[in-house]
């Protein structure tokens, strides 16, 4: 392998190790405007774009000791390196910036927390809610019990002086 090519795979090989989680994407007429915008956006989540030719990819993943098929890598291949905080936050804009133009970028597959997934699976994992929706589901989740239990307490306090006013009114004979 050329001194280049060397260097670029160790980058690639650093970026893999450093950012823990990708995507492997395919791109086709994919405009420089289009392109420039894409890893504007992706940067901007915390994320980074490579463009990578095949070979030197399959070599940093070897390296990086990750067992991707390299039959997966259809056309012109390229790396979205996700950021740790919200991972699938950047997966999410991948697939809105595909949808948005015509399909200009799939999804091959991915690598999340250390394990492989297929480009339908990372589809799937995108569709999931953020990690703060995630919060909020299960704190409503957590909440509702506790606020109709907070009610019939309530009801029961307000009850006792409510029925305690209304013997005193028998007993005075005030009906």
């Amino acid at each position: 392998m050329r001194q280049e090519k060397e260097l670029l795979k160790d980058e690639i090989k650093e970026k893999i190790e450093r950012f823990k989680s990708f995507v492997i994407m395919q791109y086709s007429k994919l405009s420089a405007n289009a392109a420039n915008e894409f890893r504007r956006e992706v940067g901007k989540l915390g994320g980074d774009v490579g463009i990578i030719r095949k070979r030197v990819l399959l070599k940093a993943v070897q390296d990086a000791g990750i067992d991707i098929d390299p039959s997966i890598f259809e056309g012109h291949i390229g790396l979205v390196f996700l950021a740790e905080e919200d991972p699938l936050e950047i997966t999410k804009y991948v697939f809105k910036f595909s949808k948005e133009r015509e399909k200009v970028i799939g999804v091959l597959g991915g690598r999340f927390d250390g394990q492989l997934y297929s480009g339908e699976d990372v589809e799937r994992l995108s569709k999931l809610p953020s990690r703060d929706g995630m919060r909020a589901e299960l704190l409503s989740v957590l909440e509702a019990p506790l606020s109709q239990t907070l009610a019939v307490m309530e009801a029961l306090l307000t009850c006792i002086p409510f029925c305690l006013e209304n013997k005193a009114k028998q007993e005075r004979g005030d009906d």
